[in-house]
């Protein structure tokens, strides 16, 4: 192998999309997970596994050990910018040439989020840490529609406090591709570079519920809701109050129209335009059938 690449967060959706499209690559590909038994047969798979936290910067230098590339991905949470600190930290300590960063949609000192906000000074401070760096912040993740296939499958609606927003959302699998050509590149060809990645269009969730519908074969329904409803349905669930908060800054910036454009970064990297609402609702149609079908309530 030419060189070893490390995916941090290499069980998340993205990392593993990431895994995915670098497979077969003259690259040798390790992993860094918390827990070596969830790594989800990535060994099997020929990926060199280390377990290491970003929580805690002292358990990180053997996974950072003869790296040339890192894929670093950091999860969402108060404690994003010390992971990420930690990270380029253990980066440079061993020599890495190249740091490949997983930012969010308009990370900015004004962002209109705190994970913007976090993710805005990550941002900063790997572009001053001396080593070739990329960073790329997706939109909405199209990905993001399975966290209500169970609905879909059983009642054929989904309620979201997204409003009207419409939104240039972006399916993961164009990320990870997007993130496997910068990583295969010559390094020096994206030194320097944020790229915005978005899918082709900007889409309405009524929009998205007819998408769904004519790839499922019957009727879907966009149900709006309050952001207090939406709020009391993610507690429920066990969802993080951090978390909880986060994305409700993030529905009320969509919802006023924030999220409403697109860019053609995906088709410069790619060659080819990025995936549509229809392609991602095809290969997930499954998804959204199961539990409806295991009911007894459709084919």
């Amino acid at each position: 192998m030419s060189r070893t690449v490390l995916i941090t967060g290499a069980t998340g959706t993205v990392s593993t999309a990431l895994i995915e499209a670098l497979e077969g690559a003259d690259v040798g590909l390790r992993a860094l997970v918390r827990d070596e038994s969830r790594a989800g047969g990535l060994s099997e798979r020929g990926v060199e596994v280390f377990a290491g936290d970003l929580d805690d910067a002292r358990s990180l230098p053997p996974a950072f050990e003869g790296v040339r590339d890192v894929w670093l991905l950091t999860p969402n949470g108060p404690r994003a910018p010390e992971n990420s600190m930690n990270a380029v930290w253990a980066a440079r300590r061993a020599g890495v040439e190249r740091v490949v960063r997983l930012s969010v949609v308009g990370a900015a000192h004004d962002a209109p989020n705190r994970s913007g906000r976090l993710h805005a000074l990550s941002d900063q401070e790997l572009e001053r840490w001396g080593m070739r760096w990329t960073i790329l912040r997706p939109h909405w993740f199209m990905q993001n529609l399975l966290n209500e296939a169970g609905d879909i499958a059983a009642t054929g609606t989904f309620s979201l406090n997204l409003a009207s927003a419409r939104i240039g959302m972006i399916d993961v699998r164009d990320i990870a591709e997007c993130a496997a050509r910068v990583l295969l590149d010559d390094p020096d060809r994206h030194h320097g570079e944020t790229y915005t990645l978005t899918g082709p269009r900007s889409l309405t969730f009524d929009e998205v519920a007819e998408q769904l519908g004519l790839a499922l074969g019957r009727s879907v329904t966009y149900l709006p809701v309050g952001d207090d409803a939406k709020r009391k349905t993610l507690l429920g669930y066990g969802v993080p109050v951090w978390i909880v908060d986060m994305l409700e800054e993030y529905a009320q910036a969509y919802a006023s129209g924030w999220g409403d454009f697109t860019t053609d970064t995906v088709a410069g990297l790619l060659g080819r335009p990025p995936r549509d609402i229809a392609d991602f609702a095809r290969d997930h149609a499954s998804a959204f059938t199961s539990a409806f079908t295991s009911a007894g309530g459709g084919k």
